[in-house]
């Protein structure tokens, strides 16, 4: 039985938000979260324009704030690109590495994305690696081989020291922005399976956050985040409403250590 955990609760806007509708979000995301058990963390991943916004409502609030991508190089000339310590210049603390649609839309293979979570760690972020499989992946019986050739790309790349310090997201990708969520139980199965390869790592690894993304909702969240090795959410549409995003950061303290 796996032991309990603190919760963390992640919002990616994606590719959303304007200045006025984001202050009323944050503000309101702040407000919300400074209600909630001192062991339920909560962030935001805003797009790269936004995180001097984000730094201004958020410093000094119980929300931290991150970004969607980093670059595989720290400086250069590489036109449009954020390199990780950029990020930091603005308080951020989180950077996602390797979503679903990165890895689709922009054809990151498992080699890059490891080598963008090497900048995140080494500019003092906490990379959030996603994996997961398609629906043709999953009818072919390969989730636990696609998920863990993901992980294990990234893990052979660290130290047992840096691999300490990820998030893990396991985001099916067919159920992001679907409506479509995984069962409580397919998604602890896999949870399990990751948790037993991170656990391979070194014993300071096994207890990293893993998060469940795909259509986390406030209808579903709580009986997700009560499974073992579910540690929280990687939200994605229902992190742009904010009833919603603490919807789901409160079902997050009903299943906390303290909850």
């Amino acid at each position: 039985m796996s032991k309990q955990r603190a919760k963390l609760v992640v919002g990616n806007w994606k590719m959303h938000g304007r200045l006025a509708e984001n202050a009323t979000l944050l503000q309101a995301v702040a407000h919300g979260a400074g209600e909630l058990p001192a062991d339920v963390r909560v962030g935001v991943c805003v797009p790269s324009p936004y995180l001097a916004q984000s730094q201004s409502l958020l410093e000094g609030s119980r929300v931290v704030w991150g970004v969607q991508d980093v670059s595989a190089f720290t400086h250069g000339a590489y036109t449009g690109e954020v390199a990780a310590p950029m990020v930091v210049d603005f308080g951020a603390t989180l950077a996602i590495v390797g979503h679903s649609e990165r890895r689709a839309y922009h054809r990151e293979s498992a080699e890059l994305v490891a080598v963008k979570t090497q900048r995140a760690l080494e500019a003092g972020l906490t990379p959030i690696v996603c994996v997961g499989e398609t629906l043709e992946e999953r009818e072919a019986g390969l989730t636990e081989q696609v998920v863990g050739t993901q992980l294990d790309e990234v893990l052979a790349k660290l130290s047992v020291q840096e691999a300490a310090r990820l998030v893990v997201a396991y985001e099916p990708v067919w159920a992001i922005g679907t409506g479509k969520s995984a069962s409580s139980e397919q998604a602890q199965a896999v949870h399990a399976f990751l948790r037993a390869r991170l656990a391979a790592k070194g014993a300071a690894v096994a207890d990293v956050p893993l998060l469940y993304g795909g259509s986390v909702k406030p209808e579903n969240a709580e009986e997700l985040f009560r499974q073992p090795d579910i540690d929280g959410g990687l939200i994605g549409g229902a992190s742009l409403k904010d009833q919603d995003f603490l919807a789901i950061c409160k079902a997050a303290a009903a299943t906390s250590v303290a909850g």
